[in-house]
């Protein structure tokens, strides 16, 4: 009997693991996708569940981009951007939560110019507000899980039956 408790607990714990939404990653957000683009001017973003990183670069055939400043609102609220490492932009959710739809607009200085870029707010990844994005057994192999979930409680049910009978 033993060995039957021991093996309804390790089934318990692969299923409970399966399920588990620390599976999603955030440490390794994607390559940001182009959102938005100008004459001069090409704007790719990447969501995360903390916020947003952008990143500005020249369209094909113009002048290298010089950017001297950057204003962000999401939704029409204000955002700050912080210039980081490598020429990306950070930029925070303003307000708690990450929005699931909504207006991302930027507005960019550079060379003289003042350029506006909107695009919709890209869909974060491995956010509870994106199912989509995080990888989930019960999401992805419903019957699967819904398989392992009867035999465990028919395992639990055998072992407390053992139990009172003995």
């Amino acid at each position: 009997m033993p060995g039957v408790r021991r093996f309804a607990l390790c089934l318990l714990a692969g299923v409970l693991a399966w399920t588990s939404p620390a599976r999603a990653t955030d440490s390794a957000p994607a390559a940001p996708a182009p959102v938005a683009q100008s004459a001069q001017v090409i704007l790719d973003a990447t969501a995360t569940p903390r916020g947003l990183v952008l990143r500005l670069r020249s369209t094909p055939g113009s002048a290298p981009l010089s950017v001297t400043g950057l204003a962000v609102s999401i939704d029409g609220r204000s955002a700050a951007a912080t210039q980081r490492p490598g020429g990306s932009w950070w930029v925070s959710w303003p307000g708690p939560g990450v929005p699931r739809a909504g207006l991302l607009e930027v507005v960019v200085m550079h060379d003289g110019i003042r350029e506006l870029l909107s695009a919709p707010v890209p869909a974060a990844q491995g956010t509870a507000g994106n199912p989509a994005s995080s990888p989930s057994m019960l999401r992805d192999h419903k019957q699967l899980a819904w398989w392992i979930l009867n035999i465990a409680i028919v395992l639990i049910a055998v072992i407390a039956i053992s139990r009172r009978m003995s």
